[in-house]
Formats: C-alpha cells, structure tokens, sequence
C-alpha cells in the first residue's frame, strides 16, 4: 500500500516534473532533448549478460568509472549499461566512457517507466552509486529476480530523518536491497536503523579516495599553470623551475599564484568575488603580481550569469570556452566547460569547494586534495560529513563561515607558502591512507554478479 500511495503521488506529480523539465530545458537546452528515455522509451540492443550501473549526476559517474572499469576487465563478456539523471552526468559518460557502454537516462520512478526499461535493458544486476533510491524501480528489479547493490552508499543523519517520515516506504524498500557498501559504519547504522537487514550491510569506506590522476593530465597541467604563473611575473624561467619540482606549488615569490573556487552554487558566487576583490585592494603580496581567480559554477546553465556578476563587479573576465590566453590582465576566469574541473585543480595552488557557503551540504573535496592543494571550505558538508572530519583534523581543510573569513583565510595562503604547502601535503596523505574502498566494493558486490550474471 505506502508503494502504491507513493506512485499515485508520484503521477499526480508528473505534470509538475515535466514542468520543470521545460523549465530547465529554457535554461540548458540539452534537457529537452532524449525525453522519451526518461519514459522508458528507446531502442536498445539486445544483451546477453548486463550490469545495469545507475550514476544520478556528474560526481557520481566520475566516482563510477573506476568501478565500471573493473567490472569490464573483470567480466569481458558483461556489457554495461550507465544511467544518468542530468545533462552534466550523460556528458561525463561520453567523454570518460564513450561507445564502452551503453547509455540512456534513468527512468521515471513509475511502473510503466521502469517496466519498460527493464523489459529493453534486461539486467542482470542494478547497481545504484551513493544513495539514490527509487521505490518502483528497486521493487520491479527484485520482482524480477535482478539483486540490487546500492554502491558507495552515505545517509547523513538530515537524509535519514527525511526517509524516518515515509518510514512504511523506506522499510520495505531497503528489505528488497541486496547489498549496501555504505562509506562508513555510521552510515551503515542509519541504513539499518530505517530497516535495512544487518546481514545486506557492508562498509568499504569512499571509492572517492581511489582517484587516480592520468599521466597525461598531469601534463596537461603543468603546462597550463606554467603559462598562466608566468604571465606578468617577470621570473618565467624561476616559474616554470618551481613548477617542475611540484607543479608551481611552494615558496616562490614572483609567480601569480592561482586560486580556484569550484562547483559553486547561486549565492556562493557573489560572496566569493566580493572576498576576492578585497584581497585584491589590501595586496599584500610583496613583489608578486595579484592572483587569479578560477571561477567554475556547479551548473552549465549559470556560467553566462557567473561571467555578468564578474564584469559587473569590474572584474578582467575570461571564459575558458573562449579559447583566449590569460593574460596579465586577467583576474578571473569563469570555468565555462564541461569536464576540466579535475584539470582546473591541478592548476591551482589553493582551493575552495562551493555548495558549502549556502546549505547545499558541500561537494567533493577529494580531487583538490589529490593536487596536494590546501583546502577551504563553508560550513555546511553533510554531504561530506567524514570526509570533511578526516581533512579538518589533519589540518588540510579550514572552514570559513562567511565572506570575512573567507579573505582572512585566502590572504593567509595567498602569503603563507608554508602554510600552503604544509595543508597541501596533509591534503594528500588523507588520500593515499584511505585508499582501498575500490577493492573491497568489488569483493562486496562479485557473489551477486556471480549468481546472477556468472562466468565463461
């Protein structure tokens, strides 16, 4: 009955979703494109044996890819099926993954949808990434005799209490589930405390810690932050000695030091350029020329206004689509493309990861720290809760409540070089001591792609 209740609410609804999918799509057209998939409407190929990995939006397709990459070495004759939710995560499946899989958006949540999905799909197994749970669709998989694993899972205590007031849903829910890999063991005990069975849990700890930066992109890097560290420092040759050493961080005195504000949300903004322009007035630097700020909004659809709010504030304002060189005039550049977030880091010197000065809950801070770049943040991460505890105590990660400390804390780095490099080496040992989550997902999930999906 609480399943039924859920999809009549869910259809009384659907004018609304469709609403705010036109609405969305006004904004950033390629939300009007592939509707039908959404309804489970598409033409599929006919699979043998398939793994069905569903990754609602962009951070959780980056944090997928490992994973898929091992499942594909692992079970060759195994085709993959990804599904997104957003623009942004179908994007990332092209690039990162082009034609090695197969992708459509995820359904609806109603039974024609995800019937219809299922009956062009035929999965073997479903395996959802971090804590996206759809009533229907987990209820019409174990129908269908597919196991669910609900990988990288979090449940912040905020979460837990919403899923705590549709408690009869939820409960049955999570008795349909497989397995769930939760990050950590409190998350694991919020997820049994809502009706999980003890014996479908498992901690693996955050595959987010297994990130691995490509060669090439490291590369790629260095040249970028060479170029722009040198612009207007009159010291190329020392700028690009330092950079050599560790890709332009450190004590250097005569290098334009970069800092990135990323994956920034409506009201972030405006507080981070405001912060920025009066670090810029007070220039304490010495003989270093001003730094450059990298502005990169979390959604496509508000690069245009980001750019606007910056000229409107006087700011020298490139857009990296534009393919135009920084020069030393330049003060900002607003990170308008799709897909170079884990680049931009690299090329920076000090970070601040956005949706965490508004009550967003934060966002991956995982990728600055694999630069070793020292971290700052707003005090809203429940999204990130442990990950947040672990840099705080190792002193990587400092928290600012508000514009004033924010450029307290970014004058701080922007003169301290030691500061910066000491946070920036913390930032990284988090890293590589809480490797390993990747492997022990794999052991966690392989008796159910075993039964189900089997061997040559």
């Amino acid at each position: 009955m609480p399943r039924r209740l859920y999809t009549l609410f869910f259809y009384l609804l659907m004018p609304l979703i469709l609403l705010r999918l036109i609405y969305r799509a006004i904004r950033a057209p390629a939300y009007g494109q592939r509707i039908g998939e959404r309804f489970g409407l598409f033409s599929a190929p006919s699979f043998n044996r398939c793994i069905w990995v569903h990754a609602v939006s962009m951070g959780e397709t980056i944090a997928a890819v490992p994973l898929i990459r091992r499942l594909q070495k692992t079970y060759p004759d195994c085709e993959i099926v990804v599904t997104t939710m957003t623009p942004t995560g179908s994007e990332r499946v092209a690039a990162l993954l082009g034609k090695e899989v197969f992708h459509v958006y995820a359904p609806y949540d109603t039974p024609g949808s995800v019937k219809r999905f299922l009956s062009r799909i035929r999965p073997n197994l479903l395996i959802i990434m971090e804590t996206e749970l759809w009533p229907n669709t987990i209820h019409y998989c174990r129908e269908n005799s597919i196991p669910v694993v609900l990988a990288n899972a979090r449940l912040s205590q905020r979460s837990a209490k919403g899923y705590r007031r549709v408690s009869s849903l939820s409960r049955r829910m999570l008795e349909d589930m497989s397995c769930i890999a939760a990050q950590y063991a409190a998350d694991g005990k919020r997820f049994v405390a809502l009706g999980l069975p003890p014996e479908n849990l498992t901690v693996t700890g955050s595959i987010k810690f297994d990130i691995d930066i490509p060669a090439e992109l490291i590369v790629q890097a260095r040249q970028l932050k060479t170029q722009w560290r040198q612009v207007g420092s009159g010291n190329a040759g020392s700028a690009k000695s330092n950079d050599d050493k560790s890709l332009g961080r450190g004590s250097e005195n005569n290098v334009r030091l970069i800092f990135i504000a990323a994956s920034t949300h409506e009201g972030e903004e405006g507080l981070i350029l405001s912060a920025f322009k009066k670090v810029l007035v007070q220039r304490q630097f010495g003989a270093s020329p001003e730094p450059l700020l990298i502005l990169v909004p979390r959604h496509p659809e508000r690069f245009s206004r980001v750019v606007a709010m910056s000229e409107q504030l006087d700011f020298e304002t490139l857009r990296r689509s534009s393919g135009e060189p920084v020069s030393e005039s330049t003060q900002v550049m607003v990170g308008d493309t799709m897909g170079e977030l884990l680049l931009l880091y690299g090329c920076a010197d000090i970070a601040f990861v956005g949706g965490s000065l508004v009550d967003n809950g934060g966002h991956n801070m995982l990728e600055a720290a694999a630069w070793s770049l020292p971290i700052m943040s707003g005090n809203s991460m429940h999204n990130f809760y442990d990950i947040s505890q672990k840099f705080q105590q190792a002193g990587a990660l400092k928290v600012v409540n508000g514009e004033d400390e924010l450029v307290e804390e970014l004058q701080t780095l922007l003169t301290d070089s030691a500061q910066r490099q000491q946070m920036g080496r913390s930032a990284l040992e988090v890293v590589q001591q809480n490797r390993g989550a990747l492997k022990r997902l794999e052991h966690a999930i392989h008796r159910y792609i075993d039964v189900s999906v089997g061997r040559r």
